[in-house]
């Protein structure tokens, strides 16, 4: 069988860094593949063919860069050595060479990921395009220049990652995120063949834990609707939105953002959810069309409901319903300081205010999940799962005194 040894070429310069390249010996044969990595003599062991710790924090992030890179380019010969094996011809030094350096044969997960993103941004599914972006900018930063084969994506890896992000303090939510984006793609490049699977991701977080409660109370929903904010236009706007998304059973904001006039018939407002493609109906409710009225002269001549948006073309759409989304939620966080509460209010905040104050008013989990486009009711359990303490503080208090304690 094949063996593969990795080397040190010295430089001709006394004091520069040599070449790493990787021996392939077969059959009393001898080829070379030469590499971009360049290591001082001091930062390699021969006798182990692995990055030395020379004990230089400076220099410890290269020195880990070029061991994965190692790692992951002589697993990738190996894995062509068991190809070849496992076939009944025979095959020389030279197929295993060709076969390493056809890029065909090579597919770098980075680069197919940015291929997803591509082909995500011309299906016009820009949310989960940017979601893949940022999952591919974590994933960038960890390799740090190492070409990574999408054969040599691993358990080993996945978990270096976890690691990785987790020293750097990434919430555990967010290493799931990251780690979800990454499960997709890899099972797309194994229904492409592109990859055996391997279930990398069996041993890494990839649930998520119950965040901080973000519902408020109604009657900060009844302050809200009646404070004076004739002085604050751009705040006046912000408590509106907030008010329709509650009384349209917690619609998101990108649902607002897109909303069109063409969307209300016959008094009732037909959306589909851009987040689960659910098809919503919701009849107008007098707040509602209070509040549709009072933006009607900002938005003469667009199709637009809301004055969010003013451009038509996807791209240019999502890039202002971006910058709006991050004013809303700052214009929402002045709100709160305004009103003096508590509680910070996001653009969340309607959406879980709404199924809560639902259940609390005894409306059946089937009916709040039906009302939000839940895909399913497990869903809505995680909106409705940290009740209110007092809530539960209440029902303890009566079903003790019931017993006469």
């Amino acid at each position: 069988m094949a063996k593969i040894k990795v080397k040190l070429r010295h430089s001709s310069v006394a004091g520069k860094a040599g070449t790493l390249y990787y021996q392939v010996c077969h059959r009393s044969r001898v080829a070379q593949i030469t590499t971009r990595l360049k290591l001082l003599p001091e930062q390699w062991d021969a006798e182990t063919e692995q990055v030395a710790d020379t004990g230089d924090e400076t220099l410890s992030e290269y020195l880990r860069t070029v061991a994965r890179q190692v790692a992951s380019d002589v697993d990738t010969l190996h894995r062509i050595i068991d190809s070849l094996e496992s076939r009944s011809a025979a095959y020389s030094v030279r197929d295993i060479v060709n076969s390493y350096c056809d890029p065909g044969k090579r597919v770098i997960i980075t680069d197919y990921m940015q291929a997803q993103i591509d082909l995500l941004i011309a299906r016009n599914r820009l949310g989960t395009a940017r979601n893949y972006k940022r999952a591919l900018d974590s994933l960038s930063r960890f390799l740090n220049g190492v070409e990574l084969p999408l054969s040599s994506f691993d358990e080993r890896v996945v978990c270096d990652y976890e690691i990785w992000l987790q020293r750097r303090g990434i919430k555990r939510n967010s290493v799931s995120f990251y780690m979800r984006v990454l499960r997709a793609v890899y099972n797309q490049a194994v229904r492409q063949h592109l990859v055996e699977q391997t279930f990398p991701f069996q041993n890494v977080y990839t649930g998520v834990d119950h965040t901080r409660k973000r519902a408020v109370a109604e009657d900060i929903v009844k302050r809200l609707r009646r404070a004076d904010l004739d002085r604050w236009p751009s705040l006046s706007f912000a408590r509106d939105l907030f008010i329709f998304s509650f009384c349209m059973r917690g619609m998101a904001f990108v649902d607002m953002a897109y909303l069109r006039k063409c969307d209300i018939k016959d008094d009732t407002i037909w959306y589909v959810r851009r987040k689960t493609g659910c098809h919503m109906a919701v009849r107008v409710e007098p707040c509602m069309r209070e509040i549709i009225g009072r933006y009607e002269a900002y938005t003469a001549g667009s199709p637009y409901v809301f004055p969010i948006l003013r451009s038509l073309g996807p791209l240019d759409a999502y890039r202002e319903y971006n910058t709006a989304l991050g004013a809303y939620n700052q214009r929402l966080k002045k709100l709160s300081g305004l009103l003096g509460l508590t509680v910070k209010l996001t653009s969340y905040t309607s959406r879980h205010t709404w199924a809560t104050t639902a259940r609390n008013h005894n409306i059946p989990i089937s009916v709040i999940s039906a009302g939000m486009g839940h895909s399913s009711e497990r869903t809505t359990q995680i909106y409705l799962s940290m009740l209110e303490n007092s809530v539960v503080d209440n029902a303890n208090q009566h079903l003790i005194a019931a017993l006469n304690m």
